[in-house]
């Protein structure tokens, strides 16, 4: 029965491969067969079976100056291909206009890509999630009459299938196609739909299969994947997205098992601290999915990049989208964890003839240690799993004794010798600093005025919804109204005001009562609906009350998002007058759209020159409502920039007209922040930091927006913020750490034993290297022993040799990079001879 099953496949799989190939030619005659297929164990490129280790870095998040560095780096890190989502609303912004310039020009990243020598995951989507503004979505297609997004809709799928189409034929015409010998080995088409069409039901399935259909038609000669899509039709793929994946199965036995998206973070919101993922945890979520047979899997993200200007979604999420990955928000490396899954990689590909050409055996080698052997005529490779999150196991296996860290899994690529530990990393951890690279800014301002009834672009009756009438132009739509008082009114003669309640539902809302600020209120990402309610100063006669609503960011997840509301919906009301309570909802109510300096264009070179600014003892000091302007200089060297906005309350930045971000230091993060240990299972609020503080004090500005002098630097400020506190910094390394055992597995180790070259195991050595141009200082801590706690923060543990500073002040001091043996005769010899030892070193950067 096994070899029948088995034979089925085989003809399933070249069943697939024929069908893409009969797709290709019937749509282009001259294309050759397709050069991509799958079977059961993997994607198959060009005839051969791949483990193909991929990274998200999405193109409008970084600069196109950044994306050669970016990609270079993924390269260096082992991946063998990138993937990115196609952001519609940035290429067709007003419908029927299109835009593939700048930090949306799709051809010339992944040419750049083909360039490197990687492969693309091409997710068109065109409905991308991605915590982007209204997931991708441009807001005019919730105008197209009759629309109901992402259902059996037909306006809806007209539109879908004409940018799809567009996307496919551009690549086609570029020749990126891999059948085309360009680098897109897959697609994907929509996006985790599958939660959405069990709650759809009927309209559901009926646009899932309406979608694959669809996209398989285009021709593209490639496999087309679906990510969270349990039913997804044959011949598409589907796949898995999480933060562990390997107990996902393919809805087909001759489909691969691919993971699109191994979240190697999360996001950050403004209000909530900053998540972090252990690099310990999600190598060891890797090694899983790999040891059950996975043979693809994505990180999500490798580079998270950038919110620029009011591309965030959410609402609420933050202008950064470090995602905590390898490659940091400002394109660095994040030590370790670059490094470790560089080492994990290398040990997975040693692995890949067995992976590739045998189903794992497992075998129990305890209670909860297990083996996952790949036994074939390729060789054998082996991985050995210690599930227990808080002790450590010696496991036999083919009569040889492993030592396993708790939640970890060692890899054997020939199923004697060890080659790599999740839990041990080889690789050199780093501190980074925000150091001020310039004087201080010398500022001009101009103040916004609060819009008034008159001042108004139209008037109504009632309160409207805040998106349909802004259509997203602008984050801010002011609402006015005037309130009479009589003079024979209590609270004029008692001091007690009457108060104001507001419902919005969402996101901010500051309340202006004859043109001074009263009050604020913001939601949050869990809860964007918010309520004001305050005592307001109201005088005898007419009173203007004008409410600034803001959206931060329209959202980008969930049931038909796009009906959700923004904006003062009501009901409003004043409570404490002679009469009692006094619903203001349906009075007449002006709007203006906008502010006046977004009209004026003040944030830009040509605009900012329109009004007259105020400087020295006249400029405004903690108001609300102004504008803000420096020029300033570049600073010299190549470190990546950013604005230390620690001193400001809430608004947006401009440099040389390019819109920075939306900037919100003042809403501070709450959460659990403490601890945080990497074994047992992650999820998103397990690693936090910045609780109490800012979500986030420091907004990326890339170098190639500036010029060498005359920069303009324009700050819109609503609450009242210090500008005399923004500064410009660069991120450098401060300090680089290594945190060895003695007798750690290493690939260098390995391969001397496998090529015969010594016959027994090698010392590790810790090996430490500051970025170019900088040097090693100072050894801030050394300890051969037991130390305890984190790179930035070791101490000595109960066992410490005492000549453990001299190798590391010997070897490395004024130097760019060093290696030291993790050896006991080294450090002036064995401080504690039966207990296991590990070396903790901590090297000043400058």
């Amino acid at each position: 029965m096994a070899s029948r099953v088995g034979m089925w496949e085989e003809m399933r799989a070249k069943t697939v491969s024929f069908w893409l190939v009969v797709v290709v030619l019937s749509s282009l005659v001259c294309w050759v067969a397709a050069s991509v297929s799958y079977d059961k164990k993997a994607i198959i490129v060009n005839g051969q079976r791949r483990i193909l280790i991929s990274g998200s870095i999405h193109y409008p998040r970084s600069s196109p100056e950044m994306w050669p560095d970016l990609i270079q780096k993924a390269k260096e890190g082992g991946l063998d291909v990138i993937e990115t989502y196609v952001f519609w609303n940035g290429h067709e912004p007003s419908q029927g206009k299109y835009y593939f310039e700048g930090r949306y020009d799709l051809v010339r990243f992944l040419k750049l890509v083909k360039q490197a020598g990687l492969y693309v995951n091409l997710r068109i989507g065109p409905y991308v999630c991605a915590e982007w503004n209204f997931g991708g979505f441009p807001v005019w297609l919730k105008y197209v009459p009759g629309i109901t997004f992402r259902t059996d809709n037909e306006p809806f799928k007209w539109h879908m299938q004409r940018f799809t189409k567009k996307i496919v034929d551009m690549m086609k015409s570029e020749r990126l196609f891999e059948s085309q010998g360009g680098p897109i080995i897959l697609s994907q088409i929509e996006n985790e739909y599958g939660p959405i069409e069990y709650e759809l039901g009927a309209p559901g399935r009926a646009y899932t299969e309406w979608a694959a259909k669809m996209a398989v038609g285009l021709g593209t000669g490639v496999p087309w994947i679906m990510c969270k899509q349990d039913d997804a039709p044959d011949p598409i793929i589907n796949t898995c997205n999480g933060f562990y994946c390997d107990y996902f199965s393919p809805n087909k036995a001759y489909k691969p098992k691919m993971w699109t998206e191994a979240w190697t973070g999360w996001f950050t919101e403004f209000g909530g601290p900053v998540p972090h993922r252990p690099a310990e945890d999600l190598a060891f979520s890797v090694a899983r999915f790999i040891q059950k047979g996975g043979s693809f899997i994505n990180y999500y993200m490798y580079h998270g990049g950038t919110n620029f200007g009011r591309t965030a979604g959410g609402p609420f999420i933050a202008t950064s989208y470090d995602y905590d990955a390898p490659l940091d928000e400002f394109g660095l490396l994040r030590q370790p964890k670059w490094g470790h899954l560089k080492d994990l990689h290398r040990a997975i590909k040693l692995c890949e003839p067995a992976l590739v050409s045998a189903d794992p055996t497992v075998t129990r080698l305890g209670n909860y240690e297990e083996a996952h052997v790949f036994q074939s005529k390729s060789g054998c490779a082996a991985f050995l799993a210690n599930y227990n999150p808080s002790s450590y196991a010696k496991v036999s296996f083919r009569n040889m004794h492993y030592n396993l860290p708790p939640w970890s899994i060692s890899i054997l690529p020939d199923c004697k010798n060890t080659v790599y530990n999740t839990a041990r990393l080889g690789a050199q951890s780093a501190t980074m600093k925000m150091t001020p690279v310039s004087g201080r800014f010398s500022w001009q301002s101009y103040n916004e005025e609060t819009s008034s009834y008159e001042d108004s672009s139209f008037t109504t009756v009632g309160l409207l919804e805040q998106i349909n009438t802004t259509r997203d132009v602008s984050d801010y739509l002011w609402y006015s109204t005037v309130v009479k008082i009589g003079s024979n009114e209590g609270f004029l003669r008692s001091g007690k005001y009457p108060v104001l309640t507001v419902l919005s539902a969402g996101h901010a809302l500051h309340v202006f009562i004859n043109g001074q600020l009263s009050g604020t209120a913001y939601g949050s990402l869990e809860n964007p609906k918010l309520t004001f309610s305050q005592g307001v100063k109201l005088r005898a006669g007419v009173n203007t009350i004008s409410l600034l609503s803001i959206a931060v960011g329209l959202p980008n997840v969930g049931p038909h998002f796009e009906t959700w509301n923004a904006g003062v919906l009501g009901p409003v009301s004043l409570n404490g007058l002679n009469e009692g309570r006094r619903d203001l909802s349906w009075q007449k109510w002006s709007y203006k759209v906008g502010l006046k300096g977004e009209a004026l264009s003040l944030h830009s070179l040509s605009g900012s020159s329109s009004v007259e600014w105020v400087e020295g003892s006249l400029m405004a000091r903690g108001q609300p409502l102004t504008w803000y302007k420096a020029i300033f200089n570049a600073p010299g060297g190549k470190a990546p920039l950013a604005l230390d906005m620690g001193s400001m309350g809430k608004g947006q930045i401009w440099i040389n007209g390019q819109n920075v971000g939306r900037y919100w230091p003042a809403y501070k993060a709450t959460g659990n922040c403490g601890e945080c240990s990497y074994a047992g299972t992650y999820r998103e609020t397990k690693c936090l930091s910045n609780c109490g503080e800012a979500s986030q004090r420091w907004y990326h500005v890339p170098s190639s927006w500036l010029n060498p002098s005359g920069n303009l630097l324009v700050v819109f400020e609503e609450w009242g913020g210090n500008p005399a506190g923004i500064s410009l910094v660069e991120r450098e390394i401060e300090s680089v750490c290594a945190d060895i055992y003695e007798w750690q597995p290493t690939l260098m180790n390995y391969e001397m034993q496998a090529s015969g070259k010594v016959n027994k195991p090698l010392r590790p050595k810790a090996h430490l290297w500051c970025a170019p141009g900088q040097k090693i200082t100072s050894i801030k801590f050394a300890s051969f022993g037991t130390p305890v706690g984190a790179c930035g923060n070791y101490h000595e543990g109960s066992c410490h040799a005492h000549k453990s500073y001299d190798a590391f002040e010997r070897s490395c001091i004024g130097m760019n990079s060093c290696s030291v043996t993790v050896a006991p005769e080294i450090f002036g010899g064995d401080p504690c001879p039966s207990v296991m030892k590990k070396l903790s070193v901590e090297a000043i950067c400058s």
